[in-house]
Formats: C-alpha cells, structure tokens, sequence
C-alpha cells in the first residue's frame, strides 16, 4: 500500500516539476499535468491490484 502511495505522488510531483521546466504558463498549468499523471497513475495501481 505505501508502494502504491508513493508512486501516484511521486507521478503528481514528478509530473508538475516536468510541465514547470518544460515552461507552463503558470504554476497552475503544472498542477494540472501533475493531477492527470496522478489520476492515471491511480487507475493503473487501481487495476493491478487483484
């Protein structure tokens, strides 16, 4: 479980620091890669769980 956690907050931080260096518009911008990658990232752990 804390396997699980760790990766779909490390996707979200991951994710908006890519978006951020990437130039985003606004810090906003990023925060919304960050919550797609965290929002995919939850449903595959989601799925692969038995």
């Amino acid at each position: 479980m804390r396997r699980d956690l760790a990766a779909v907050l490390a996707a979200f931080i991951i994710a908006t620091l890519v978006a951020e260096l990437l130039g985003a518009t606004n810090f906003g911008t990023a925060l919304t890669f960050g919550q797609m990658a965290f929002a995919a990232t939850l449903v595959f752990v989601l799925v692969r769980r038995p």
